[in-house]
């Protein structure tokens, strides 16, 4: 199917309940870089926490793609930054600090296999398996950005550890896409409707202020959100694409 025909179908999925997607038990939202975890997920994390759900949130790289040419923020320092602006975004739509992990892989060659591969979805699985959590989040697999693909296959090889666990995919690139580009079947799965929650989450977006305020200054080429792109992803649904067992991320 094409991009354009796929998305599409996406904005028409059905809108279901919270206990659709998690009908019980926790869930572990994997996110590539610090802040596609408030645009992909924010408002179902809250809904969540609402309902007494352990939420545990998974952040694959360390972020340090985004403003390499920086002085100001060399390497460690922007890391450290980009990893305090996910705890305050986390906070804002309720989660503990100490439910928030880092696997600190490098922006812009998460790998997809090999040994570091294994050795993350190990600790996503862990994650998950400590915390009772019976559903997966990750970016979609036809992300138009290496770290998202490689994290779609990551959790698909933490799918052995978790049998009987539900996975999800949230596209956060993907709606980029040339309207040509082929993206495989229909989509299944479901919306979520998050207008209740969209303050929070935007709030959330807005705490990544190293990617949305120009708060890095000696770098013109480092990355920035767009407003379009943080309006589409902080509107009244969040998306969310069903991955049969069958089916990688």
């Amino acid at each position: 199917m094409r991009a354009d025909t796929f998305f599409e179908a996406v904005k028409t999925l059905p809108v279901a309940p919270f206990e659709t997607l998690v009908p019980e038990g926790g869930l572990v939202v994997v996110a590539p870089h610090p802040d596609d975890e408030s645009l992909g997920c924010g408002g179902l994390i809250v809904q969540a926490l609402a309902r007494g759900r352990p939420v545990r949130v998974v952040i694959v790289s360390d972020g340090c793609g985004s403003h390499p040419n920086s002085k100001a923020f060399p390497h460690d320092r922007l890391r450290d930054l980009r990893e305090s602006e996910t705890i305050a975004a986390m906070a804002a739509l309720g989660l503990g600090a100490e439910h928030v992990h880092f696997l600190r892989l490098p922006d812009g060659g998460v790998p997809s296999e090999g040994p570091q591969a294994e050795d993350a979805a190990a600790r996503i699985a862990g994650i998950a398996e400590k915390a009772g959590a019976n559903a997966v989040f990750v970016t979609w697999k036809h992300d138009p950005h290496c770290d998202h693909t490689a994290s779609a296959a990551i959790v698909d090889l933490a799918r052995k550890h978790l049998p009987g666990a539900a996975f999800h995919a949230y596209p956060v690139w993907g709606w980029t896409l040339p309207p040509e580009r082929e993206v495989g079947p229909a989509p299944t799965g479901c919306r979520l409707s998050v207008e209740d929650e969209r303050a929070a989450k935007r709030r959330a977006v807005e705490a990544h202020a190293s990617q949305v305020s120009g708060l890095i200054e000696d770098d013109p080429e480092g990355f920035q959100l767009q407003p379009g792109m943080i309006d589409r992803l902080t509107g009244p649904h969040e998306w969310f694409i069903a991955l049969p067992a069958d089916e990688t991320p």
